[in-house]
């Protein structure tokens, strides 16, 4: 089977894909010839020309592939498409001073020449620098320069405003001082606007406005076929045409479910590249024919869109670190309305519909969305109504629930919740798992803003399901989320009895063991906390800094001084102000006072309110012999309730009142 060649040197099938047809492509591109037949001609006769379309409907393509080969040299001089983005000048010279704008057009134009040879020329400079040719009757031919993106001129970062606007200076002069100097701007058309001022000084009065549109069925069908020709294989009939016509078949659905079949007039050409060279890479090597059977198993329009899709969706969470779901899910609730349509977004002063503008834009970058000016503000929708299956169809539940667990890590509850939600509407009947695994998340959630109730009994659910599937790490894992909000609401047996149950699930649980033993301390059992902490610190590669913390402060409680300071040493950063006052505790009854002081004072600065930091800096006090101020911080400790005095630890309050009486 022959293949044709890419232009970056790699065999590859006739289809390019996402990236843009090169000049050297034109071969490859079928389907546009009215279109870059006319733009050639318009070039060539008109002092302005501009191109616009939307996004990923193929200005790029037409321009390399379609246009600039049908212009004659003999004709025309044409100097090599640029892009006015100073994004590519690692370093810029000294001399270019602030026009990094005009230093990358004229790189662009003479991409040999160093930088430093270019910086501090004008446009009009570098163009009188060049000999002039003529045709063969002795005329000077047009000189044609392009500038792809030209977006890039009228918008950007603010701090870039004056180079821009230099920039344009400099193309009107440059129009002014050479007669046959032939501008071509290919942008998106939100952009068009901002042209309309500068369409007099950039064409002298000369100019012309091409609008791309998406491929009509027929000239699809010729972007389908056309590629095949010399590769040894072709479409048999009713093949190509079933293939376009499911890119142009969009099946809608309401809130409620009714379905709605659309056929569209047109197609997206990023979409029919995506489609197109996906069924390439799926056919049997040996494979001649392409038949309408072959169609229906290999192209797979949705599966194709899909990837596509998520490929995108990856690439922007990757540069803006966003999970992908999150994106998807905004994406969904954003930009398709109950009735299953396309919905329309602004753009607000720094997100758009609670998501950075730097998201949206990013993703008109990769052809989600597509972007218009309105009345002076940006809106958004999806590219294509193609796009509304695929953005509906849901990762992976295994992707929500992965990001749901980091945004519970992350204290982010809300976006645990909604990602959770989306887990269960992406599974399939039967996965029972990913239920499970979601009431959990939701449990945690509401478990943290404080929805008690709603927890529990997401909480139980979750265990019963786990137990089922004989998943005994998750239903550990639950029970130990309902121990601890017992714990919160006092009930320290209750939480203790879940927590040990926990641990016949999974008897080398961590976190259930820890729990453990912060529920026997809260219960008014320490020595039975340290037996659990022991266990939790040996089952640990790396000991958890909270069961260090919790028994080095058990120690200090204790009387033993040394073995305190042994965990207490450890967990040095970051220190609650029980933590502290341990360690204090822990320095007086080594007699190291002036250390213990400085510790104590650090854990009252604090205001905290908690009952054993409190108690820990009345026993401080009362080692350096200050019973008065022992005596008022015991009686505070005493009615402290965030967190109160553990049993034992009341006990100890009472007798420091008592010795300080």
């Amino acid at each position: 089977m022959e293949t044709a060649a890419r232009g970056d040197g790699g065999a590859a099938g006739p289809y390019v894909g996402l990236r843009p047809y090169r000049k050297s492509e034109h071969d490859l591109f079928f389907g546009r010839e009215r279109e870059a037949r006319e733009i050639a001609t318009i070039w060539q006769a008109t002092g302005l020309t501009v191109l616009y379309g939307t996004s990923g409907v193929g200005k790029t393509s037409l321009l390399h592939a379609g246009v600039l080969p049908r212009i004659e040299a003999e004709r025309a001089d044409v100097l090599p498409v640029a892009r006015v983005s100073p994004r590519g000048i690692a370093a810029p010279p000294a001399r270019a001073g602030a026009g990094l704008h005009v230093l990358a057009l004229l790189s662009a134009w003479a991409p040999d020449e160093p930088l430093s040879a270019l910086a501090g020329l004008t446009v009009a400079e570098f163009l009188a620098r060049r000999p002039e040719r003529h045709d063969r009757y002795g005329d000077p031919v047009p000189v044609l320069v392009a500038v792809d993106q030209a977006e890039e001129l009228f918008s950007g970062p603010a701090h870039q405003e004056a180079d821009r606007t230099e920039l344009l200076a400099q193309l009107a002069q440059a129009v002014e001082e050479h007669d046959g100097l032939h501008l071509l701007l290919s942008l998106r058309e939100e952009h068009l606007a901002a042209v309309l001022p500068h369409e007099r000084p950039l064409g002298r009065g000369s100019r012309a406005r091409f609008h791309l549109r998406p491929l009509a069925r027929a000239t699809a069908l010729d972007a389908v076929t056309g590629p095949l020709e010399g590769t040894g294989r072709g479409f048999a009939p009713g093949a190509a045409e079933l293939l376009v016509d499911d890119l142009r078949t969009v099946e809608v659905s309401d809130a409620e479910g009714r379905a709605t079949t659309l056929a569209l007039e047109s197609v997206e050409p990023v979409q029919l590249q995506v489609v197109c060279s996906a069924l390439w890479d799926a056919l049997p090597p040996d494979l001649s024919e392409i038949t309408v059977e072959h169609v229906r198993l290999h192209a797979d329009v949705d599966r194709f869109l899909t990837g596509f899709c998520r490929r995108a969706l990856a690439r922007v969470a990757a540069e803006h670190g966003i999970p992908a779901t999150e994106i998807q899910f905004w994406l969904r609730n954003a930009f398709i309305t109950e009735h299953g349509t396309r919905n329309t977004v602004y753009e607000g002063l720094h997100e758009t519909a609670g998501m950075p503008n730097a998201v949206a834009r990013a993703l008109e970058d990769q052809h989600l969305l597509k972007g218009e000016h309105r009345l002076g503000i940006r809106w958004y929708e999806l590219q294509h109504d193609r796009l509304i299956a695929t953005v509906r169809r849901s990762e992976r539940p295994a992707t929500y629930l992965a990001d749901a667990r980091a945004a519970l890590a992350g204290r982010r509850w809300e976006t645990a919740q909604r990602l959770a939600e989306e887990a269960l509407r992406a599974s399939e009947f039967g996965e029972a798992w990913v239920r499970a695994e979601a009431q959990e998340i939701l449990g945690a959630a509401e478990a943290a803003r404080g929805e008690t109730e709603s927890a529990r009994r997401r909480f139980e659910e979750a265990a019963e399901t786990f137990a089922s599937l004989q998943q005994f790490d998750g239903v550990a894992r639950v029970l130990t989320g309902s121990g601890r909000l017992r714990l919160a609401e006092g009930d320290h047996a209750g939480a203790v009895e879940l927590f040990k149950g926990a641990l016949t699930w999974a008897p080398n649980d961590l976190p259930a063991r820890l729990a453990l033993g912060q529920a026997l301390w809260h219960a008014g059992q320490p020595r039975a906390a340290l037996a659990c902490l022991n266990g939790a610190v040996a089952l640990a590669a790396r000991p958890p800094a909270d069961a260090l913390a919790l028994r080095g402060a058990i120690h200090a409680d204790l009387g033993r001084p040394a073995e305190a300071l042994r965990d207490l040493d450890r967990v040095r950063r970051d220190q609650q102000p029980d933590t502290v006052a341990a360690r204090a505790l822990a320095l007086a009854l080594q007699g190291r006072f002036d250390a213990a002081e400085q510790e104590m004072l650090d854990a009252v600065a604090a205001e905290s309110g908690s009952g054993p930091a409190l108690l820990r800096a009345a026993r401080v006090h009362a080692l350096l012999g200050r019973r008065s101020s022992s005596a008022a911080l015991a009686a505070r400790a005493l009615t402290a309730r965030v967190p109160g005095l553990p049993p034992h630890l009341r006990r100890q309050a009472e007798e420091v009142l008592r010795a300080s009486a």
